[in-house]
């Protein structure tokens, strides 16, 4: 039986190759990208297919229908019902089939192919005032094929309505081969037109035959997407067939073409942000704001947006966006709404500043993801993520809905389209074990019904899929759902394509991701502190919202993830899919070789470890530590890659050279630089950095054998000599001494013995210099990691106990100093306050200097904020120190791309560029003269140095040059008034 499934296998791939011209993949990794969407389910496909055109999907579902092998339709997947899943074949559209065939501003129209990101049209479609009416919140990686396949819908729908109100016409091909042109209208029969002979006569004598039952079986409501939109076939509703289509989620036949319909954007949008004492309140509302013909009518309580900024004081909130033709006019409308709705309103504002517009959205649009984890940690679910009822009827079902979740004893956060009645919500399922899932299955038999009695449909928005399909009886009653099976029997008789899915379906608790995992903790090196130390609930993080492929950053963002996706475009290169092959790993059924995974190792090997993902996913996927995770397994008792002992033991190389400075500053411009990189794997492309003649240490201890007693004054704060600022930029750390003092504050290095000449007796253990073990977290060598770590701290455990401030210049050493430090050293309480003891340099100026006033340097700025500052540390009290002394303008999101060892290593020297193109190195080009370029990470100014024209400088080093310019002249130092 396995030689013939092996023989099977065979013959499909090798006629499937023949086929098709686009790629054609069998391989693990890419079957395990695959396996899910951003739903709870999970299956496994055979093959990927990535179509390049009409003719390849035409190719490989005649190989398929030839070997009885179903095909699955997928898109960003994004879908969270499950039916982005597939056991057979996927076809992948994002890879080819994603361009705007045309578009015409006259006729509102485009003609897109199925794999097109939603945002890459608005885009195209905006350079005319034009944009397409939905909009889900993953709408800059969504793609139309996957809203046509949903008939999804989005914040503006109240206003817009749903894809089925924007389709004009579908090109599809059914699981036979027969092509479908589906629009609206009908023949002089009153038969669908676009429809081949069989086709036709069939959907005629069904429609004539169920006239009474499509016209009553079916609510009246905005937000009907459950089910075959067979009431659209109707010839008192055009007899659309398109229509009708729409929303059948890849069951019935193939999208290789749509024409849509694009609607005027209004030029100018406010948003009323209205706040009421709880959620009730706000459900019976929202549908009272309707006359006043809102853009969006978003709902969200405080149990969602704890923290949230900009808000007025309340229990619950809607967004509600105004549009008119100038600024003032959408003002006005939303001014005139807030007057209306005043009464039962315990505050609102009105924000026209496009920023805090942006600010907020995010909330909302980030809520699929940040509503996966309760207030406590504990992990929450989709599945009964859209139900839809009355607008009117929303207030009475929230309650009732509230009071079923708490006779199940479970918890969720309700949020969405209170406009339209729909709602949005991840529960508190427990699906690992058999009981929690029979509860799963119970409550949501219960659900259904609560939904059903108050008139709505199971879905608003995402598609039943295999969350909904089988309690659609519930809904519609089994003639109707009989009705279903026959329209699909129609178009698909050999139930070829998307089985499981809507009609005969899968039951709502098979096929769940989360059953082939660990039952147990892994044994890792990491804390996992948020994860109550289990890396599998760490990976189970990631539940496919996909914000990680985003390929460009949004206007105005700060945001860094994810860059590799970007450089790349690959599925295998987002966040999203190294986690997916992660949980591959763990479960062992694709991705069979665990820790030793090359598929997993080829993944992880272009994360530039930015962290970016651990502040910019919704749900905090921290792919820089499993990365470090995954080496530190991969290749225990095992040959490291070169650039592991190159790069990773870097402090080591560069404390042996320090003496022999400039004798290796000379070799390193000889010949021998070329086979010294070739044995160090490192680019060849790459110079070797020059070191320091003189280490910040060495000059520090010069210093204070010539400075006066007494001289130093003020608050004592150690100042961390970190391995890159110690060894290959030290005039960084000078300065920080420099600004440090006049602030001041009297700066330290860590208790060590002086630098040795060379040639001298090795230090005792206990006076070598120390080390935050960063180079060996982002290598992977854990232990190693943990042994400086562990050292660091018993060095400084004094210090922090006395409430010596760290001040760190480096982003990525004070990064691993607060989160990877006391991950690693989870066992010692030492290391949680040795990382609550560290600041960046501008937070110590904030917290310890608050009354000294910076120089003013009025100029503009231009650069990038360090990848692991916006991760980890934040910039907030950098934009402060920048706004105090005159330094204006944002710095750009994104990477630099150089990211500490992997832009030197070897492979990785185009995608390091490409991650500097994407932010970093526009902006600093497209700056006007006499901008000042910051840097403060020494990856990010050797970048600049390789790459750019214009050097970059740590934020001190402009501060202390201004500090001795007004020395020079005279001026009294911490600037005008200081």
């Amino acid at each position: 039986m396995a030689d013939r499934t092996e023989s099977e296998q065979r013959d499909l791939a090798e006629e499937l190759a023949a086929a098709v011209r686009g790629e054609v993949s069998f391989a693990a990794g890419d079957r395990a990208l695959m396996t899910m969407d951003a739903s709870n389910y999970r299956r496994v496909p055979r093959a990927v297919v990535a179509p390049r055109d009409a003719e390849d999907v035409a190719a490989a579902l005649r190989v398929c229908r030839a070997h009885g092998v179903p095909v699955v339709p997928r898109g960003g997947g994004t879908s969270i019902a499950g039916q982005a899943t597939g056991v057979g074949v996927v076809l992948d559209f994002t890879r080819h089939m994603r361009r705007i065939v045309s578009l015409d501003p006259a006729a509102r129209t485009a003609v897109v192919q199925p794999g097109l990101v939603l945002d890459d049209l608005r885009a195209a479609a905006g350079r005319h005032g034009l944009t397409f009416g939905p909009d889900p919140s993953t709408h800059s990686r969504c793609t139309l094929g996957g809203m046509i396949g949903n008939n999804s819908c989005g914040s503006h729908s109240v206003a817009w309505g749903t894809t089925a109100d924007h389709v004009r016409t579908l090109e599809l091909l059914t699981y036979g081969g027969e092509r479908v042109s589906a629009g609206r209208g009908a023949d002089a029969q009153g038969a669908p037109t676009g429809l081949p002979p069989r086709l036709r006569d069939g959907v005629k004598a069904l429609v004539d035959r169920e006239l009474a039952l499509l016209r009553t079986g079916y609510p009246d409501l905005p937000r009907r997407i459950s089910g075959y939109a067979l009431d659209a076939l109707l010839p008192e509703a055009g007899t659309d067939l398109a229509r009708a289509l729409t929303g059948s989620e890849g069951t019935l036949g193939v999208l290789t073409e749509a024409t849509v319909r694009l609607v005027e954007t209004p030029a100018a949008r406010v948003l009323a942000v209205l706040a009421y004492p709880d959620e009730s309140a706000a459900a019976e509302a929202a549908h009272t704001l309707l006359p006043h013909r809102p853009m969006t009518v978003e709902g969200m309580a405080a149990d969602l947006v704890a923290g949230a900024s900009g808000l007025p004081e309340g229990g619950a909130w809607l967004f509600v966006e105004m549009g008119g033709e100038s600024p003032a006019e959408a003002t006005a409308r939303a001014e005139a709404l807030c007057r209306a709705a005043a009464d039962g309103t315990t505050g609102h504002a009105v924000v026209t500043d496009p920023a805090g517009q942006r600010a907020l959205w995010r909330i909302r649009e980030d809520a699929s993801g940040t509503a996966t984890r309760m207030p406590d940690g504990s992990e929450a679910w989709p599945g009964w993520e859209d139900c839809a009822v009355p607008p009117a009827r929303l207030g009475p079902y929230l309650r009732d809905f509230r009071a079923l979740l708490t006779q199940y004893g479970l918890r969720g956060t309700p949020y969405g389209h209170f406009g339209d009645g729909c709602i949005h919500v991840r529960i508190d399922f427990d699906l690992l074990t058999p009981p929690g899932i029979r509860r799963f299955r119970e409550f949501s038999g219960d659900l259904a019904d609560l939904v059903v009695a108050h008139g709505g449909s199971l879905s608003g928005e995402h598609g039943d899929g295999q969350a909904r399909a089988e309690l659609l009886p519930r809904m519609y009653g089994p003639e109707l759902v009989g009705l279903f099976g026959r329209f699909k029997d129609l178009f698909d008789p050999s139930a070829g394509l998307n089985p499981g899915m809507l009609v005969r379906p899968d039951r709502l608790d098979e096929n769940l991701r989360f059953a082939p995992l660990p039952t147990g903790p892994v044994p890792v090196a990491f804390g996992y502190p948020d994860d109550d130390g289990d890396f599998s609930a760490a990976v189970r993080r990631c539940v496919g919202v996909a914000k990680c492929r985003n390929a460009t950053l949004p206007t105005g963002s700060s945001d860094v993830m994810c860059p590799s996706f970007r450089a790349t475009g690959e599925e295998q290169h987002s966040t999203r899919g190294r986690a997916r092959l992660l949980h591959e790993m763990l479960a062992g059924e694709v991705i069979t070789d665990g820790w030793r995974s090359p598929e997993v190792r080829d993944a992880l090997d272009l994360c530039l470890s930015c962290k970016g993902c651990r502040s910019d996913c919704p749900v905090g996927v921290d792919m820089a530590t499993y990365k470090a995770e995954f080496l530190h397994h991969h290749y225990a008792g095992r040959v490291r890659p070169a650039a592991h002992y190159s790069m990773g033991r870097l402090p080591e190389w560069l404390r042996a050279a320090a003496p022999a400075a400039p004798a290796f500053n000379a070799l390193a411009r000889t010949p021998l630089a070329t086979v010294a990189k070739r044995l160090g794997g490192i680019a060849p492309e790459r110079p070797i950095p020059r070191l320091a003649t003189e280490t910040l240490t060495r000059w520090w201890w010069r210093r204070r054998k010539t400075a006066a007693p007494g001289a130093a004054a003020g608050r004592t704060v150690v100042l961390w000599p970190d391995t890159f600022t110690n060894h290959l930029s030290p005039e960084v750390g000078r300065a920080a001494v420099r600004v440090l003092e006049a602030a001041g504050l009297r700066p330290l290095l860590p208790p060590t013995a002086p630098p040795r000449p060379a040639g001298a007796a090795p230090l005792p253990r206990r006076h070598r210099p120390l080390c935050c073990g960063l180079t060996y977290v982002s290598t992977g060598q854990l232990d190693r990691a943990r042994a400086v770590m562990r050292r660091t701290v018993e060095v400084l455990a004094p210090l922090v106990r006395a409430g010596r401030p760290l001040v760190v210049l480096e982003p990525s050493c004070a990064a691993a100093l607060r989160t990877d430090l006391p991950e690693l050293l989870a066992d010692d309480p030492r290391a949680a306050q040795l990382a609550a003891s560290v600041k960046t340099f501008a937070e110590a100026l904030e917290e310890l200097a608050p009354d000294w006033r910076p120089p003013r340097l009025d100029r503009p700025v231009a650069g990038q904020t360090h990848c692991h500052q916006h991760a980890v540390l934040g910039d907030a009290a950098d934009r402060r120190l920048r706004e105090r002394a005159g330094l204006t303008g944002d710095l750009s999101g994104g990477c630099c791309g150089l990211a500490g060892n992997f832009g030197f290593e070897r492979g990785h020297y185009d995608t390091s560029v490409a991650c500097a193109e994407d932010q970093l190195l526009p902006s600093v080009r497209q700056s006007p003269p006499g901008t000042e370029i910051l840097a403060d990470g020494f990856s990010c100014r050797t970048q600049l140095d390789h790459l750019g024209d214009r050097p970059g400088r740590h934020l001190a080093e402009v501060l202390a040059e201004a500090l001795d310019a007004q020395e020079e002249a005279g001026t009294p130092e911490g600037g005008e008034g200081g």
